[in-house]
């Protein structure tokens, strides 16, 4: 019965909108939400993206309409509507709480397509016009988390620290689920290359505070964290690390140019066959996927050029050895014997009062729990399978909020 349920999943997050009408290349607009603009390396990553996405199918940029600094708000909608008005076919937004007036643009302009990237409704609106998106960037976090622990043991060797101080700092912007397994994913990284580190979390509550992201990264490296990472906007905790000379793990984009002498490597997501995959379908008037997250496989997934300046010897061969392990399967990133949760397995942790509790109250991770508890199985976490935004969450020992 499991097995079924779980086959019935997956065809429903692939489940595709019906076709519509061909649209010509010379008639296609496209629009596309930030929530800041380009001088963000979250938005900017999103708009190059689009830009080759264009690019790739033949359009000009001119066919591109961006509207930048657009807040989770009704600003949103207002936005989306205005798009559709100016004659866009397509929209993309870009962030989480931009997702349910993204959902009431569709539904007031049922022959314009919609996006929204790392959202979680697209399969329960049943809309054929709306559809959600993310890649499984938990495997890019992985294998660049691979490299700064390869980086604490170069250390280790030298010197430089011993085996306990192999601290490492996060600067996070919310407890969501998508920054949860940001982070564990970074961790197990970490730990797959140096398994005596720990890691200690700060929360800014705010995806593009550059003051407050650079002020929690200072404020770990004064704990004693000797290596950085962070999922938030801003180049605050780039610039901390710099500043302290702290080797950095970045996301979105490479901080080489923030930060020269201290950025390690980044993970991203290259949204460009995603973006490329549903403007060429409205083009063509076929539907595409209601909710997928796309991989390694697809050029979805990617890691930044290795800084020569801060990574250690053999590092890129060694990072090469664990990309094709994770492309292949071999490799599992949240494989539940690396990892205990509260002193037990993870497949013990999902079945607790505690846990469930949380779940049949309806409570902040509600559904995350529930989702959780039916995709820990065949000795991992099936992170993505489920949905396309991440929706791990579980309490990894050995991560500890600061």
């Amino acid at each position: 019965m499991k097995k079924i349920a779980s086959v019935l999943l997956i065809i429903a997050m692939l489940l595709c909108a019906v076709a519509s009408a061909e649209v010509a290349k010379e008639d296609m607009k496209v629009g596309l939400i930030c929530l800041h603009d380009e001088n963000m390396g979250y938005d900017a990553n999103f708009i190059d993206s689009m830009k080759q996405a264009l690019a790739n199918l033949g359009l000009d940029e001119s066919q591109l309409i961006i509207k930048t600094n657009i807040p989770e708000s009704q600003e949103a909608y207002d936005a989306a509507a205005d798009l559709a008005d100016m004659g866009c076919k397509y929209v993309f937004a870009d962030s989480f709480g931009h997702e349910d007036y993204i959902i009431q643009a569709a539904s007031e302009f049922p022959e314009v397509q919609f996006s929204h990237a790392t959202g979680t409704k697209a399969q329960s609106t049943g809309m054929e016009n709306f559809h959600n998106a993310f890649a499984s960037i938990y495997q890019g976090r992985f294998a660049a988390g691979y490299a700064a622990g390869l980086k604490l043991n170069e250390m280790i060797a030298a010197g430089k620290i011993t085996e306990d101080q192999a601290k490492v700092g996060y600067v996070g912007a919310f407890p969501y689920a998508e920054v949860i397994s940001g982070y564990t994913s970074t961790f197990l990284g970490i730990r797959y290359a140096c398994p005596t580190a720990t890691m200690t979390v700060k929360f800014t509550n705010s995806w593009g505070d550059q003051a407050l992201e650079q002020e929690a990264a200072t404020a770990l490296i004064a704990q004693g964290c000797v290596l950085m990472s962070e999922h938030a906007d801003t180049v605050g905790a780039p610039t901390a690390c710099e500043d302290n000379n702290v080797p950095n793990v970045g996301y979105n984009i490479s901080f080489a140019n923030v930060a020269p002498n201290t950025a390690l490597i980044s993970s991203k997501i290259n949204w460009t066959p995603y973006m490329q995959m549903a403007i060429e379908s409205v083009m063509k008037g076929e539907g595409f996927p209601t909710d997928i997250s796309l991989g390694m496989a697809e050029g979805a997934v990617e890691l930044t050029e290795l800084n020569p300046n801060v990574a250690a010897e053999g590092s890129a061969e060694k990072v090469q050895e664990v990309l094709a392990k994770l492309a292949s399967g071999e490799l599992q990133v949240f494989d539940t014997s690396t990892f205990t949760v509260n002193g037990m397995t993870a497949e013990e942790y999902v079945q607790t009062e505690d846990y469930l509790q949380d779940t049949a109250n309806g409570g902040f991770n509600a559904a995350v729990h529930q989702i959780a508890a039916g995709y820990v199985k065949d000795g991992c976490f099936h992170e993505s399978e489920f949905q396309s935004a991440p929706y791990f969450d579980l309490p990894v020992d050995g991560i500890i909020m600061g």
